[in-house]
């Protein structure tokens, strides 16, 4: 199977997204990063290409390029090791001027939402292990008694 991810979006301004994801502890990989694309590094192998608009649409010469902004084509899911880190990541993303969206609480389960600076929808995550090892719906009835 799949060993890594690569995820592309396109946004307006590159540097722009580099202070936002910088200003939430992501760092880059500077090998893939050039006047039309930033390689954000999101794990050990999960990257997201930010790709400037008219670059994106190189790929895609065929279709519109949506506006994150007004039509959604994909929710990016991230896990976190904890409740803190996920309201940790979710104040640096409001703080660099993200917009906050949804948050859940299933008590084995907790996260939030943000759109960021273009309108890409991000979840961070947190699932207790042992819900993870069980199931959630397992989870539940053991806790229940």
């Amino acid at each position: 199977m799949h060993q890594m991810i690569f995820v592309n979006l396109p946004v307006a301004d590159l540097e722009r997204s580099r202070t936002f994801f910088t200003s939430m502890g992501y760092t880059f990989d500077d090998r893939f990063c050039d006047g039309n694309a930033l390689s954000l590094v999101l794990g050990e192998s999960i990257i997201a290409m930010l790709l400037q608009r008219d670059f994106y649409q190189t790929f895609v010469p065929e279709k519109q390029v949506a506006d994150a902004k007004t039509t959604s084509g994909a929710l990016l899911a991230l896990s976190a090791d904890s409740r803190d880190e996920v309201d940790e990541l979710k104040d640096k993303a409001v703080a660099a001027g993200a917009t906050l969206g949804r948050t859940e609480d299933h008590g084995f389960m907790y996260g939030c939402s943000f759109d960021d600076l273009d309108g890409h929808t991000w979840e961070i995550m947190w699932m207790d292990q042992a819900a993870v090892e069980v199931g959630p719906e397992e989870f539940v009835k053991q806790q229940q008694g």
